[in-house]
């Protein structure tokens, strides 16, 4: 150690705690990137959330919206470990998507697999095949060509 010159132990935890609790604060606002994708039967939304373990995920169906929220957790001990630099993100995450009108909430499902969490949202039947046949009845008795009913 040259005399007069910091050391590393010194100067090191003054330039990261401003840049660690910046960090913090930005994982108050994480945010998982997805995608969103249609077919003629469902639509899929896919949500990147790698480290993050599938009880700390929630799906929540609300009206005509859908919000997925959760935790990504730290594994790290700030006490302890003495990081360089970290570009990991942790915290709390809320997404909310809202449906299209023709999603039949009965038949969502989510499944998660190597940090993707996938969720399909059925189209109703009337609407995927987007038309719905009218079924022609025979007119009550004492119709005449009249168009209006008699109702004598």
């Amino acid at each position: 150690m040259v005399e007069g010159v910091p050391s590393h132990a010194d100067w090191w935890p003054q330039v990261m705690d401003p840049l660690r609790r910046f960090g913090n604060r930005v994982a108050e606002f994480f945010s998982p990137p997805s995608d969103a994708t249609a077919s003629s039967e469902a639509y899929i939304i896919e949500i990147e959330l790698p480290g993050v373990r599938e009880a700390d995920i929630h799906v929540e169906v609300h009206g005509d919206q859908m919000t997925v929220s959760g935790e990504k957790r730290s594994s790290r001990d700030e006490k302890t470990d003495s990081y360089i630099f970290s570009e990991r993100t942790y915290g709390a995450f809320r997404r909310t998507f809202r449906f299209p009108p023709d999603v039949d909430e009965t038949g969502i499902e989510a499944h998660s697999e190597d940090g993707i969490l996938r969720i399909t949202l059925p189209k109703k039947a009337e609407t995927a095949q987007g038309k719905r046949r009218i079924e022609i009845q025979r007119a009550p008795k004492g119709v005449t060509g009249d168009p209006r009913p008699n109702f004598e």
